[in-house]
Formats: structure tokens, sequence, C-alpha cells
């Protein structure tokens, strides 16, 4: 309860609750949007540089296991999202699996609320955990595409959907400050280091401001999405992430890396996925999946999971 407590007092998620607390009382406070593109850049480039370069200093065998673990995870949960939404939901093919493909990928900044929330903590998680970012982002989307390519055994857009994703700024941004940050190591890293990693909390206190606004402009949706969507997206991610802190800790990862971990494999995309479902299943409804992934599942992860996962990784593993 301690650490449910003290992740709620902290800057991010209260600066969260301001966004959603100053789009309800209809304030005309508004980011611009060369703002928000900007600190977006800057937070993917520096998820990406510090992750390559701590990448750079790990032995290969430490990482093998968890990236394996994040690829198994990768294909499990969109095929779990797909069924509980099929045959308990009664959800037609399409839409389970357009929200299946949200639950398949990646949330980046719940990854890096959760950074934030162990670190807070004096703990400090495997610096390998942005690669897994990357891994984690797009095999869920493409398992969930191909679900009604396989069931319905119709010619989907999915080389497109999958350019789309993997060209996409996020992918493209954390990957490329992956593979900067592994060539330039630490050393060369140290003349950037400041702007990069001191700034850090700043930006996503200001990004998680502008996102409690868009989470907010969501709300109203919930009377459409259903009793059983809400329900959908708070008891799926936890089943989730109770699957990745066991995985993740039988992979090798500390107490830490597995509460990060399941906040990664438990998270709703809201970037990736979109554009990926819009173009390979244009007849998914967005009120639905956009809805349950930022709407539910991303303020349920940062106000509550992320402590949760820790509990959990910490009975396991503490």
């Amino acid at each position: 309860m301690e650490s449910v407590i003290n992740n709620l007092a902290s800057p991010v998620v209260l600066a969260f609750v301001l966004g959603i607390v100053a789009k309800l009382i209809k304030s005309d406070l508004d980011f611009p949007r060369p703002l928000y593109q900007s600190i977006s850049i800057y937070l993917l480039l520096a998820i990406g540089l510090k992750g390559g370069v701590e990448l750079s200093k790990t032995p290969f065998s430490e990482f093998l296991g968890p990236a394996s673990a994040t690829l198994f995870l990768g294909v499990l949960t969109p095929l779990i999202a797909f069924a509980i939404l099929r045959y308990v939901g009664k959800f037609d093919i399409t839409n389970a699996s357009g929200i299946a493909a949200h639950y398949g990928s990646v949330s980046v900044v719940t990854f890096i609320a959760a950074i934030s929330y162990v670190q807070a903590l004096g703990l400090e998680p495997e610096g390998f955990l942005p690669t897994l970012v990357a891994i984690l982002e797009v095999p869920g989307i493409v398992v969930a595409l191909l679900i009604p390519i396989l069931i319905e055994k119709k010619k989907g857009t999915l080389k497109k959907a999958m350019h789309e994703v993997l060209t996409g700024s996020s992918i493209v941004l954390l990957v490329g400050g992956l593979i900067i940050g592994f060539v330039v190591g630490p050393t060369k890293f140290e003349s950037v280091e400041l702007f990069f990693v001191g700034g850090f909390q700043g930006a996503l206190f200001l990004f998680l401001l502008e996102l409690g606004m868009i989470t907010a402009s969501r709300l109203r949706d919930l009377k459409k999405v259903g009793a059983f969507l809400v329900g959908f997206g708070i008891l799926v991610p936890i089943l989730h992430g109770f699957l990745a802190v066991i995985i993740g800790m039988w992979a090798g990862l500390s107490v830490a890396g597995a509460t990060v971990f399941a906040a990664m494999v438990s998270s709703g995309s809201y970037i990736a996925a979109p554009a990926a479902v819009r173009i390979a299943l244009p007849k998914a409804n967005p009120t639905l999946y956009l809805t349950s992934s930022l709407g539910i599942t991303f303020p349920f992860n940062i106000a509550l999971g992320i402590p949760l996962y820790y509990i959990i990784a910490n009975w396991f593993g503490g």
C-alpha cells in the first residue's frame, strides 16, 4: 500500500492528474503541437541513447534470456487478449484483433513512468530494457493483424501496416538512439549526457501533463465501450503483468527490472498500434481500441498498475 501511495504522490502521476483535471474543468490550457512533438522526440531519443550505452556494457549472455522472453510474450499476449475479447466478450473478429494488437504492443510512456518509479525507490533496473521495448513494439501487432487473415482467409494489407509501424517515428527514434548509444559507448556519450539525462524528468512531467488532457478527452467514451471493455482494460493488463514478472525473473531480471518489464508487457500501445490497425483493419472501431488502451489501461497502469507489479515482483524475488 505504501508503494501505491508513493506512486500517486510522484510528480509525473500528479502531472497526469493535473492534465485530466484541466480538461474536465474546461480550462484553456493547451499544448502547441510542435512542443508536444519536440518533447516526444526528446524522450524517445533519450531512452534509446541511454539504453544503447548500457547495452554496449552488457554481456550478450545476460541479454539473451530477457530478449527471448520479450519475443515470447510479444506473441502470447495478443493471443490471450484476442481469445478473451472474442470468446468471453463476444466481440467480432475484426474488433477483437484490433484491440488485441494494442495489448500485444507497448506504451513507451508507461515504460518511462515505470523506470522513474523504481528509481524513486532507490532501485536501478537493467540498462538494456529500452532494447526490449523496441523488440516488443512489433511482434504483438503482427500476430494480432494476422488473426483475421488466417481465420477468414482474406488477403490483408499487413505489408503496408508493418511498413507504417517499422518506419514510424517512435521506432526510428528508439532504435536509432539505441544504435547511436551502442556505437558511441559511455565515454563519448558524456558530451550529451547532461542534456539527455539531466532534463529527462522535467520533459516527462510536461509530457504526462499533455497525456492527461488527451486521456480526459477519451473518458466520455467509457459509456460507449461498455462495462466488459472497462474490466478488460484493467484485468488483462494485471494478467499480462503477472506473467511478465514470472517469466522476466525466470529469464534473469532483477526485482526492479521485472517491475519495469511487467509495466511494458501489460501496457497498451496508442501510437504504433493505432496506425497499423487503421491501415490493416479499417473496419475496426477506433472508439473501442483507443478508449481501452488510452482511456482505461494507461491511467490504470500509471496510477496503480506499476506499484502493483512491483509488489508482485518483490513478493516473488524480494
